[in-house]
């Protein structure tokens, strides 16, 4: 899914988003107080306003709210042009009040910009547009016309000129900037959301597979056993049945069988025992673990493994999670992509800590985007030469979003970064050579493993079918 695909895709769900039963409480609301503040301008500051026709226009709100009552279900949830009349209601009821109660003299007027943020953080760009035009078009109106407030003296109460024009000033640029910042935030929050399911489904499938791999693994253990010694006596009896045809025939049956129960056994797995012996392994095994769906895709994948400062340190072995391995494939599958020719993976490790550093020999991270890699949906300004190493490919950074998550997750610290190739550097000083991913573990956040060797893991035991049931 492309970054305008996603967005076009946010913007039909935003139709639903929105429930009438939520327009009903904040409008019945705005109603008490509306009824509040002429009730005490007339009764206790003793203004001289137009009641009738301000009762009415507050009535003509809650009319929309009895109707929306008796006519809908409480659960009604509105359609785009629904929601987009209410919210248009509610600017024009605003803007009739208004301009019966001194236009923008009144320092209500600014609650006009209400409708105009929630449409922005429920509803299309174009419908946000309109509304914030209307918006815009009725505070200009009233800002030029309206009824003017007098007291019981008589006297007007009019703010100076100056006043006025800019607080009608401030409250176009209010409209245009909550409105853009409330639909940006909402974006962001439901790019996030999105995204982080996306990572869940990432690590229940990856967690899925190392499951089906550790239960072929401990079964083809636990079985070949038997399955070499029925092959071996099926050989045995082939020999002294040669003067039998048909219990010859019988006799191949039975070993070809076993041949073929072990082959079944390397290409799939059902519920059965977890085999102990996988859930730890040596820092290499589970690096190249994760590497071996990308050494035969054109790059050529190197590993340089050794301890940090080439001490005396045994490799360390870790637990083989899936949020690692995962993880650590979606870097390396990131570097072949955009490699030249060649992938360099850097195992070290010391007493404190273990890293992998991956690096290629491609163009590196733009520099427009090197501050912002692991967020998700990020544009990337070289999109045509992206396409071209990666037909297909639109640029949002989910997969780093996910590696990033789901290492950090484990524990981890990246960073991402360009190797300064050649002394080259971009206008504001960043390196622009090949990219350059570190990954870096404290020793104390990782499971302790006993590599003593002095002891057996003990027996392998049954999977729970349903690990999730609880």
């Amino acid at each position: 899914m492309s970054v305008s695909e996603f967005e076009m895709f946010q913007d039909q769900q935003r139709s639903n988003w929105v429930r009438l039963r939520t327009l009903v409480m904040l409008r019945w609301f705005a109603v008490a107080g509306q009824a509040v503040a002429l009730i005490v301008a007339v009764q206790v500051y003793g203004l001289q306003l137009e009641v009738g026709f301000t009762a009415m226009a507050i009535g003509a709100s809650v009319v929309a709210n009895l109707i929306s009552f008796f006519l809908y279900p409480e659960n009604k949830r509105l359609s785009e042009r629904e929601a987009s009349l209410w919210l248009a209601f509610d600017i024009m009821q605003l803007s009739v009040l208004l301009y019966f109660t001194g236009g923008l003299n009144n320092p209500f007027a600014m609650l006009v910009l209400a409708p105009v943020t929630i449409a922005a953080t429920v509803l299309h760009l174009s419908s946000t547009v309109f509304l914030g035009l209307l918006a815009i078009l009725l505070i200009t109106v009233i800002s030029r016309f309206s009824l003017p407030i007098e007291t019981a003296e008589g006297v007007i109460l009019s703010l100076p000129v100056l006043f006025q024009f800019g607080f009608w000033v401030a409250l176009l640029i209010g409209v245009v900037f909550l409105a853009i910042y409330a639909r940006q935030v909402t974006t962001e929050m439901h790019a996030m959301a999105e995204a982080l399911v996306a990572t869940q489904l990432a690590l229940a499938r990856e967690q899925k597979l190392t499951d089906l791999g550790g239960v072929v693994a401990a079964a083809a253990h636990e079985l070949g056993t038997p399955l070499a010694t029925i092959k071996l006596v099926g050989s045995e009896l082939m020999e002294e049945l040669e003067n039998h045809p048909h219990l010859l025939e019988d006799a191949a049956l039975i070993r070809d069988q076993a041949d073929r129960c072990r082959d079944i056994l390397h290409s799939m797995g059902r519920v059965g025992k977890d085999d102990l012996h996988l859930r730890y392994a040596p820092l290499e095994t589970v690096v190249k673990e994760a590497a071996e769906p990308h050494m035969q895709r054109g790059s050529t994948v190197s590993f340089d493994i050794r301890p940090e400062d080439d001490a005396d340190l045994t490799q360390p072995t870790i637990a083989r999670r899936p949020e690692i391995i995962h993880g650590l494939r979606n870097l390396i599958q990131n570097a072949v992509d955009f490699a030249s020719s060649h992938v360099q993976v850097d195992i070290r490790w010391s007493t404190n800590e273990i890293s992998v550093r991956i690096s290629d020999d491609g163009p590196g991270f733009p520099p427009s985007v090197i501050g912002r890699i692991g967020d998700p949906y990020v544009k990337r300004r070289r999109a045509s030469e992206d396409r071209a190493r990666r037909p297909g490919y639109q640029g949002m950074g989910l997969g780093l979003f996910i590696a990033k998550t789901l290492l950090e997750r484990s524990g981890a610290k990246l960073t991402f970064s360009n190797s300064r190739r050649h002394g080259h550097a971009s206008w504001t000083g960043q390196a622009t050579g090949s990219a350059v991913v570190n990954v870096r573990w404290p020793l104390s956040v990782l499971p302790k493993v006993d590599n003593r060797g002095d002891g057996g893991l003990g027996e392998n035991v049954p999977l729970d079918p349903w690990p999730n049931a609880t």
